[in-house]
């Protein structure tokens, strides 16, 4: 019986090590501990009031909810700036009445970032995602709110992975 409390008891040490190492979000261990996101402003031909803030935010909570940095408004060891460089609405298929049947909603954001720490991480890319829905309904309301969500947690994601998950 000894033996198997010895056993328990090394494998909970490894697992116990193990997680200081690697996290469930995938970042393992970050080089810094504060992390400031600038506005990212709208600016691409058609504006819809408000995508800026709520990006921001989407973006600053997901940071927060998967690593232990502290949101700072200046001089972060990581920096997220860009803008909203095009938001489209466009016909994706036609009905025989040549009326929209299926509209997309893309939304491209560009990234410049930096890492205080480590100045051979920085980078500027764009990252973009989109979300199709009936011809018939407009992106106001519920849709643009439905839209929006999906559109902002890809973005978002995929930019915490390109800059903290490495992915």
């Amino acid at each position: 019986m000894n033996r198997i409390k010895y056993i328990i008891l090394i494998f909970s040490v490894f697992l116990v090590q193990g997680c200081s190492i690697y996290n469930f979000t995938g970042t393992g261990k970050i080089d810094a501990k504060t992390f400031q996101v600038g506005y990212f402003q709208n600016v691409s031909e058609l504006v819809e009031p408000g995508i800026d803030r709520d990006f921001t935010r989407r973006l600053q909570d997901l940071i927060q909810n998967q690593t232990n940095l502290n949101l700072t408004s200046t001089d972060g060891d990581l920096v997220y700036e860009g803008e909203i460089v095009d938001y489209r609405v466009s016909p994706m298929t036609a009905t025989a009445d040549l009326t929209a049947a299926q509209s997309r909603l893309s939304i491209t954001i560009n990234l410049k970032f930096s890492n205080k720490n480590k100045p051979e991480e920085d980078f500027e890319k764009r990252f973009n995602f989109y979300d199709d829905f009936p011809g018939n309904n407009l992106p106001t309301g519920a849709q643009l709110k439905k839209s929006l969500d999906l559109i902002f947690e890809r973005i978002s994601q995929d930019m915490f992975n390109a800059t903290l998950a490495k992915w």
